[in-house]
């Protein structure tokens, strides 16, 4: 069990890749983290798979991470991206992200390979026996295939760097189970922006946003308001958000997000293929979406 693992809590942004001319933009991508703490985000998340991480050079991937770190100054912990279906590769980009001064690492259960529930284990204990930093389990099921049972996330809670899990299930009914069987010491973000409210009223940390790209002060304010225990006030926000989080994942999420930016006149709404920006039905409902969330006008 990771002794620091209390620190993450609230709302934290996956965040987006900045783009120029196909290749990756520095200067935007410190802009990005700089206005996110700037908004009172309350933690950022590198090289996800909002951050393109499937289309990323694994120089490219370093270089973000690292960009990121250096931005953020300690002013806000960074989980840094660092899943692979690899293990060798999942744990060489954990060495890294622990190199270059992050806060925690976020590991996907492996894709694509299909493995079982003890290779999941096995694969995960390479990660914790290699570092030194927490690690946060990425359990995404619609996009890795395979779900990590709560039984195998209670063996990999003994070991010392595990601290807790970004919740992609979509079951709610999940953050319960895993609380009753890890404890509440058990970090559980919600890997979910529409149901990441009623995550935290069942005893969730925090949020892993998407949304939060667009609307990094909205989503601080209503994980803020939850911990004061104002779910009136944290719902009068969800209200204003809703249209956005379903409209941002019309078609990929982090091509939603990015036309949000744009729309903010905050980037460049690029993306690598195999993802394409989005289409303008979607663009003008993600538009419509923000103005009801008094984001633009």
């Amino acid at each position: 069990m990771a002794a620091t693992k209390t620190i993450f809590r609230g709302s934290y942004t996956a965040l987006v890749t900045p783009f120029k001319a196909g290749a990756l933009d520095e200067e935007a991508v410190r802009a990005h983290v700089a206005w996110q703490i700037s908004e009172g985000s309350h933690g950022l998340v590198p090289v996800g798979t909002t951050g393109e991480s499937p289309t990323l050079t694994h120089d490219e991937h370093a270089k973000v991470v690292e960009w990121c770190i250096d931005e953020a100054k300690g002013r806000l912990p960074v989980i840094a991206g660092a899943g692979s279906n690899s293990t060798r590769e999942a744990v060489a980009l954990a060495k890294h992200a622990e190199k270059a001064g992050a806060d925690a690492v976020l590991v996907v259960t492996p894709y694509y390979n299909k493995p079982t529930q003890e290779g999941m284990y096995q694969h995960f204990k390479a990660v914790n026996d290699a570092i030194g930093i927490p690690i946060i389990i990425y359990n995404i099921p619609p996009r890795s295939v395979v779900d990590m049972s709560v039984e195998t996330m209670a063996r990999l809670y003994e070991l010392k760097n595990i601290a807790g899990v970004k919740d992609a299930t979509a079951d709610v009914g999940r953050v319960s189970k895993q609380r009753h069987a890890m404890g509440p010491d058990f970090i559980q973000l919600s890997g979910e922006d529409m149901t990441a409210l009623s995550y935290m009223a069942a005893g969730g940390h925090g949020c892993i946003s998407v949304t939060a790209n667009v609307a990094p002060k909205l989503c601080a304010e209503l994980m803020d308001l939850v911990f004061k225990g104002d779910y009136a006030g944290a719902l009068k926000i969800q209200d204003r958000l809703t249209p956005l989080h379903d409209t941002i994942f019309k078609e990929p999420g982090l091509a939603g997000a990015k036309h949000g930016l744009k729309l903010l006149g905050r980037g460049d709404e690029s993306v690598r293929l195999p993802l394409l920006s989005v289409t303008e039905p979607t663009g003008k409902a993600i538009r419509a979406a923000m103005v009801h969330a008094g984001l633009i006008n």
